[in-house]
């Protein structure tokens, strides 16, 4: 006999390719008695697989959902992994959305009910694409309770943990007890992050996932708020923009760089660039503070003429005197060793 995993893939398989099988021909199927096929059929209603049976000596069984589909063989990590990866996919923009979409809804057709429950409340939104190098890894069961509590509007409690862990021996800032209405969860340059309204200080605020640590039960249900200019991917994008607008640096300046637009455009992701001719273009770009908009003007090895506003040229100034003094301090060369 067949052991009970292996037989209850096995007994999956059966009834996912036929609509319906008399209780004897899967026992023979399956090598089993009647009675073991019984047993092997309430362990699958366990797992959430809604298997419906006929009584009597000739009843039998279907397989009422997902009996056009392959059964499902992934433990629950595997599957809640395999759905939120495919809801985010569904958010990207790469062109995959529709794929994405119909996919996990072929996922979970034949997921559990109680699987299916627990993905239906996961909502997330990209707001752009990931960024490369470190990715802090946050646990899964963080990511579907700060979901759950999106998708049910509850008040949610956290410990929020600060932006560096406290040197060994040492004391450190400790975790802050936050109590928020969770709005929305996005990804933003491969980290994810907690929309909400902070009821304590009575503003918008975004926290990072990975340094959440949710505290139950959670709270009362709320009457979602208006989000500024009331775009997720605008209010997101202006909080790590540096603005206290829904689309706005603080600083924007514009000048012109004797470099093709075209080599200009590869790297600068936010900012506005127009060919003026063969090795010239104007660029209109935003940072939150105007040395940070000279120093990202800086970095393309080129001529830089500033066309405005006196911020901009101001910050030119200041940053050459600080380089001036960084080359100025710098040690004289050695002679080489005899």
């Amino acid at each position: 006999m067949p052991k009970t995993s292996a037989r209850l893939l096995s007994l999956l398989s059966l009834l996912q390719a036929r609509r319906y099988w008399p209780g004897a021909v899967l026992a023979e199927r399956l090598a089993v008695s009647p009675r073991t096929v019984r047993r092997d059929v309430d362990r699958l209603r366990e797992l959430g697989y809604p298997i419906a049976a006929d009584k009597g000596p000739d009843g039998g069984y279907r397989l009422d959902a997902g009996a056009d589909l392959p059964p499902l063989q992934f433990d629950d990590e595997q599957a809640v992994a395999l759905a939120v990866a495919l809801r985010i996919a569904a958010t990207t923009g790469a062109g995959i959305e529709e794929g994405a979409e119909r996919a996990l809804n072929t996922v979970r057709q034949v997921m559990p009910a109680r699987l299916r429950r627990r993905i239906d409340t996961f909502q997330a939104t990209a707001v752009e694409r990931s960024a490369a190098g470190h990715r802090p890894r946050v646990d899964s069961g963080v990511l579907m309770a700060l979901g759950a509590a999106v998708h049910a509007r509850e008040v949610l409690r956290f410990d929020h943990s600060p932006a560096s862990a406290p040197e060994p021996g040492r004391g450190g800032p400790a975790a802050q007890s936050r109590r928020v209405q969770p709005h929305h969860l996005v990804t933003w340059g491969g980290r994810w992050y907690l929309v909400a309204w902070d009821l304590d200080r009575e503003d918008w605020r975004t926290f990072r996932a990975d340094r959440i640590t949710p505290r139950t039960p959670t709270g009362p249900r709320f009457t979602p708020r208006a989000l500024p200019g009331g775009d997720v991917a605008a209010f997101v994008s202006a909080r790590f923009q540096g603005g206290a607008g829904n689309d706005r640096w603080p600083c924007r300046g514009e000048a012109v760089l004797a470099l093709p637009a075209a080599e200009v455009a590869r790297y600068l992701r936010d900012g506005l660039v127009e060919e003026l001719g063969p090795h010239r273009c104007r660029v209109v770009l935003g940072s939150w503070s105007w040395p940070g908009l000279a120093a990202t003007l800086g970095m393309f090895d080129a001529g830089i003429e500033v066309v405005g506003p006196r911020e901009l040229a101001e910050a030119f100034a200041h940053l050459a005197r600080r380089y001036d003094a960084a080359a100025a301090s710098a040690p004289a060369e050695r002679p080489p060793a005899q």
